[in-house]
Order: C-alpha cells, then sequence, then structure tokens
C-alpha cells in the first residue's frame, strides 16, 4: 500500500556516500525532500538530481534538507556525487528496505535488474508527515519540481 499525503513518513537509517550513518528523524524540524532515483550515472537520474543541484539555494533559503537515495552501494554514490557536485547526501538504500517502504521500488528493472529504486519525490514537514508524493512508473519521466517546491512553500 502507497504513502499518501498526511501519513507518517517512514524512518530509516541508510549509509551514506561519506560513509556516515544519516536518518529520517535527525531532520525533525525542518522539511525534508526525498528524492528516490533507480541508477547513478544513468540519463535521467544525473538529469533529476541536477535540477536539484542547479536550484540548491532554494532549498538552502528555506532550511529544506534534501535526500537522493537509490540502491547503488555508498561507494557508487561517492563517486556519482563527486563528479556532478552534488550539495546533499546521496544514501545507499543497497538493500532496498526504504525503497520498499515508500512504495518506490521495482522488483524488476531494465536489463534483468532486480529491486531498483523508481524515480519518486516526497516532502516530508518538521513535524515528520508526508506533505508531497509521487512515484513515477517510468523511470524516463521526471518528478514535479514545481509541484514540489510549492508544497515546500506552503
Amino acid at each position: 500500500m502507497s504513502l499518501q499525503i498526511g501519513d507518517h513518513a517512514p524512518d530509516f537509517k541508510l549509509y551514506s556516500s561519506d560513509l556516515t550513518e544519516v536518518s529520517l528523524s535527525a531532520f525533525k524540524g525542518k522539511k525534508v525532500i526525498i528524492h528516490f532515483f533507480p541508477m547513478a550515472f544513468t540519463g535521467t537520474c544525473t538529469e533529476q538530481l541536477c535540477a536539484i543541484r542547479d536550484n540548491f539555494s532554494f532549498y538552502e533559503g528555506i532550511d529544506a534538507q534534501v535526500l537522493g537515495i537509490s540502491v547503488d552501494s555508498p561507494f557508487s554514490l561517492a563517486k556519482f556525487k563527486e563528479v556532478q557536485n552534488y550539495q546533499f547526501p546521496l544514501l545507499s538504500d543497497f538493500n532496498k528496505e526504504v525503497s520498499e517502504a515508500y512504495s518506490a521500488f521495482y522488483p524488476e528493472f531494465v536489463f534483468g535488474l532486480k529491486g531498483v529504486s523508481k524515480r519518486a519525490a516526497f516532502v516530508i514537514d518538521e513535524e515528520g508527515k508526508i506533505i508531497y508524493s509521487e512515484v513515477l512508473e517510468e523511470a524516463k519521466d521526471l518528478p514535479d519540481f514545481k509541484a514540489i517546491n510549492d508544497s515546500l512553500k506552503a
């Protein structure tokens, strides 16, 4: 069953690209934008995260925390982050538990790859409640950044 607006966002602890443990609950008191993406170094994922990178001052200006999550290893994510100069943590959901908890999960993806994050975006308010939720079925589609930003401003 997918998460709805108003639901409490499932907490998680994942390792980031710099090998530190990051939990959602650590950001209580500030808005959090979670971007799930299928795979580092692929075209649409790069486009998705670069859109965040290039508008990062907006998120900083409203003191919102951006998190990127994929099933890639922390080591792949570290290289991806370095190459693209992302200013926000990339978290490894290598065991696929968080992607599944957020219903942002392909049991089977392209090239016979099993267990990959769907492209998805969630905005979580200061109290840990979901105020925006978008899970895309088509990996080539991008999240609605305007709707995300509108929910942050609301």
